[in-house]
């Protein structure tokens, strides 16, 4: 099942994506801005990893396609779902530096609350950040709904020191006030 947000669809990813998705995954540039701890990777483990997905649904990966172009341009996920409390992780990225900024990375977070809120019926999201990440502190707290919900002082290291990681979240409340405000999902 696709889901589409005004800009991009959430899809499955699909093996024809693994060499972009090796690419990314090896580019130091990309993941001093996620969190997590990467290694160099060789397009063998990346193909090992994508024949674990879709194997455990408490796990959903996507690929981000531009509708623009129909180019995958990034990915999303809502993992550790629990459905019982009705919570999960999401995260996301966008590849290259020429897709930031033109609206995609909003719509991808937008159309994923819509899913998640709407679809899997789920009461909230959590996310971290890295604190110097300005960018994406901006577009999950500024524009999309979610809140700083607290800290954990140093702990990611990168260039060379520890920075805070910003403990975020976002409700199924949150994101109906959102709409109220914004009504997102009206004709663009």
């Amino acid at each position: 099942m696709n889901i589409h947000g005004h800009r991009v669809i959430l899809r499955a990813i699909e093996e024809g994506d693994l060499p972009q998705l090796h690419a990314w995954a090896n580019d130091p540039e990309l993941w001093q801005h996620l969190g997590g701890w990467r290694f160099a990777s060789n397009l063998e483990s990346t193909k090992t990893w994508f024949k674990g997905l879709g194997q455990d649904p408490n796990n959903h990966r996507y690929a981000i396609v531009s509708k623009d172009e129909g180019a995958l341009i990034g990915t999303a996920n809502i993992v550790n779902i629990d459905m019982k409390n009705g919570n999960a992780f999401h995260g996301m990225m966008l590849g290259t530096q020429a897709t930031r900024g033109k609206g995609y990375a909003r719509d991808a977070v937008m159309a994923t609350m819509r899913y998640a809120f709407d679809e899997l019926r789920l009461n909230r999201l959590d996310g971290d950040i890295i604190e110097y990440n300005i960018a994406s502190y901006k577009l999950y707290v500024g524009k999309c709904g979610w809140k700083e919900e607290g800290r954990q002082r140093k702990w990611h290291f990168r260039q060379g020191r520890h920075w805070d990681r910003i403990i975020v979240g976002v409700t199924h409340d949150d994101y109906r006030e959102l709409l109220a405000e914004n009504d997102y999902w009206a004709a663009p």
